[in-house]
């Protein structure tokens, strides 16, 4: 933590940027960190914690080192999406929301990917998949699935 202080002068006003580089370090927002950042800062932990579980983007429990996002818009929704999300599900072994025990995985969804003509899509890290189907998903998570294993 020493080293995201060091680059800022413990102003209120820095809280979203420590926050963020706190996750990106840690990967999710471990309390003791959040303890840190509060004495840091001259602020109550409440505060701190209020912060994070507000805005989306930070979590507080770990993310897996694979990101796997579900796309539910309209037109991912009409063309199978909840086939797609169902099967990964299957295979990981997780619903929506949650991450694998061995923290290789974590599963969302968002309400729009932006690649509508691909419908269905979906998100492996940084990387767009489009025209999914309940086959493609092997194809996408790789031989660490579940289902894989077996």
């Amino acid at each position: 933590m020493n080293e995201i202080f060091s680059s800022h002068k413990g102003d209120r006003q820095e809280l979203i940027p420590i926050l963020q580089e706190t996750q990106a370090q840690f990967r999710y927002l471990p309390a003791a960190a959040m303890r840190e950042i509060a004495r840091f800062l001259r602020m109550p932990e409440s505060t701190i914690y209020g912060v994070s579980t507000f805005y989306a983007q930070f979590k507080l429990t770990p993310l897996g080192r694979r990101i796997i996002r579900v796309c539910r818009g309209t037109a991912c929704h009409v063309r199978g999406a909840t086939k797609v999300l169902n099967e990964i599900e299957k295979r990981l072994g997780i619903k929506a929301g949650e991450t694998t025990d061995d923290l290789e995985y974590t599963l969302e969804t968002v309400a729009c990917i932006g690649a509508c003509a691909l419908a269905p899509t979906m998100t492996r890290d940084n990387e767009t998949y489009g025209k999914m189907s309940t086959k493609k998903v092997a194809e996408v998570l790789g031989d660490r699935s579940k289902a894989g294993q077996q």
